[in-house]
């Protein structure tokens, strides 16, 4: 990245992990954070772990569809980590 480089960061509650809640619901902040990093012509989002966009295959998917296209890329900062790890 170069120091011109722009980007939004997103976070989820660790508290949301394994909810039996609708998508649009559980992960209202990565659609608004997809939408902001459109507006602010972001050129990432920046995640802390990888269980921050889904806890499933699907909701992996779902959130990695919704990023596609956007023009935004994404940077995840642990690979493997847990919701109980700080």
């Amino acid at each position: 990245m170069n120091e011109k480089s722009k980007g939004v960061a997103y976070a989820r509650d660790p508290k949301t992990r394994n909810q039996n809640t609708p998508y649009e619901l559980k992960f209202g902040g990565w659609i608004k954070s997809i939408a902001e990093a459109k507006a602010k012509d972001a050129q990432f989002i920046i995640i802390s772990h990888p269980w921050v966009i889904g806890d499933t295959y699907e909701e992996i998917a779902e959130s990695l569809s919704r990023l596609a296209g956007s023009g935004v890329a994404l940077h995840i900062v642990q690979r493997n980590a847990k919701a109980t790890d700080n």
